[in-house]
């Protein structure tokens, strides 16, 4: 579906089924690092929001264990907020991770995302399945921010 030219690591989003959407990337680093920064909020907060759209991260609250929960709230603007949230429901160390969304009016929907590292790069596969197709129409606008917060993210790892 996507694709854009963005350096030797693009990101390409691909809607799998009427339901489910699939983004993908490698990354310069291994999967225990990029593992960390998408489950520690210290790090979550320096890369998940694209910095053109004008919010911040206020708060990001992860248990991220089976059963755990989260509560990432962004600020808007204006003194309006917008909170995403759900639950651990997979936690493999370094290689996965699953959750609800909690907050989608059309319905709670599933993200899991793989890491999988070869020569010390990690090849990370995200996929959300939503309830509906209206719900994977909001999924794809989302997916397409991807090509902005990767590149962030990108910019951390070369930190860690």
């Amino acid at each position: 579906m996507s694709a854009k030219k963005e350096g030797k690591n693009p990101v390409t989003i691909e809607r799998k089924s009427a339901l489910e959407l699939v983004v993908t990337r490698t990354f310069d680093a291994p999967a225990r690092i990029v593992f960390e920064a998408w489950t520690k909020s210290e790090l979550l907060k320096r890369w998940w929001v694209p910095k053109s759209m004008g919010m911040t991260l206020l708060s990001s609250e992860a248990d991220v264990r089976v059963g755990g929960t989260y509560r990432f709230v962004f600020d808007l603007g204006d003194s309006k907020t917008m909170a995403f949230h759900g639950t651990y429901i997979e936690v493999k160390p370094y290689s996965r991770l699953a959750w609800t969304n909690d907050e989608a009016a059309e319905g709670k929907y599933t993200t899991t995302v793989t890491f999988e590292e070869k020569a010390g790069k990690t090849f990370l596969v995200m996929s959300e399945v939503h309830p509906s197709e209206e719900s994977l129409k909001g999924g794809l606008d989302a997916a397409e921010a991807t090509h902005e917060t990767f590149a962030q993210l990108d910019e951390l790892l070369i930190t860690l």
